[in-house]
């Protein structure tokens, strides 16, 4: 049976790259295969910004603790530069997307799955950062079908554990404790108070405090803190895979990054055969925030 969420359209003229729809689509309850036990989608909030119909769109997949509203100025600036129809998407458990006690890829991916059979978006061009990336390989590994060609930004097939501070930003965010009934600006000053202690990068302080938002007099976490908690080691790894993608695909690499290993090479070649590699300079692993123009002109000439 499917479930139904509030959708809107913004009266905006015409149909070309301007146009723009927000919504979160219908989904029926998936299998999760093997195991015969049942995965159930969740109603993803997205972003369309219109294009021609005849190309494949571009459909962006933030990473972790991120939203679709972080790939804004890039989708606008690529659907016009481009004339493609362009998809930003918040994760089950991100932005404005439902919570869901399930945050592992193969959830992910089918959640995925379904909104772009539904949008009629398929095959499209994948474009994931860091988790998104890891949803984007997965979907493309399981559907290649779905998938025109894919970009991986700054993230493997292989686990990160090594490389990566996100536990500690879990907990971090956790801990921090904002009193009721005080203003936006002031409880952003405490919770960057209270996160400097763990966190020392301001950038990504700031990153994070992009989901603190204000419900019902309190200040709280839009991500769901308690289901990353429990499922980090899932994210941080990636589900073993068999099968190969045989279409176009791109590891799009921060020069100052960590993330992607040399030892990674051989996994990331047997499971993308196509695979080319591309590092942004002076990039870290958020590449889009760090060079924008460098990571779009990447992503054109992996187009052309």
């Amino acid at each position: 049976m499917l479930r139904w969420a509030h959708s809107w359209r913004l009266p905006l003229r015409g149909l070309g790259p301007s146009s723009l729809s927000f919504s979160r689509v219908p989904v029926a309850p998936s299998s999760s295969g093997r195991s015969g036990t049942e995965r159930r989608s969740v109603l993803l909030s997205y972003k369309l910004l219109d294009g021609e119909a005849s190309r494949p769109a571009l459909v962006f997949l933030h990473g972790l603790f991120g939203s679709k509203t972080n790939f804004n100025s890039i989708a606008k600036a690529l659907a016009q530069q481009t004339g493609r129809r362009v998809l930003t998407v918040d994760a089950r458990n991100h932005g404005e997307s439902p919570h869901s006690p399930d945050m592992c890829y193969e959830a992910m991916s089918q959640d995925m799955q379904d909104l772009l059979t539904h949008l009629g978006l398929v095959p499209c061009v994948l474009i994931g950062h860091s988790m998104g990336g890891r949803t984007a390989m997965l979907l493309a590994l399981q559907r290649p079908e779905l998938v025109e060609r894919l970009i991986a930004v700054d993230i493997s097939p292989v686990e990160t554990t090594s490389h990566s501070d996100f536990p500690s930003y879990v907990a971090a965010m956790r801990a921090i404790d904002i009193p009721d009934e005080v203003s936006r600006s002031s409880a952003r000053k405490l919770a960057d108070q209270q996160l400097s202690a763990v966190i020392q990068d301001m950038a990504v302080r700031q990153f994070l405090l992009t989901n603190l938002v204000e419900v019902d007099g309190r200040f709280v976490w839009r991500v769901n803190l308690e289901a990353l908690a429990q499922h980090v080691d899932k994210i941080l790894a990636f589900p073993p895979r068999q099968e190969s993608y045989p279409g176009p695909t791109l590891f799009l690499l921060g020069g100052n990054s960590q993330y992607v290993h040399p030892s990674h090479h051989a996994e990331i070649r047997r499971l993308f055969p196509q695979a080319q590699m591309q590092t942004v300079p002076d990039a870290g692993h958020w590449v889009h925030a760090d060079r924008p123009q460098d990571f779009m002109a990447a992503i054109r000439g992996f187009l052309a």
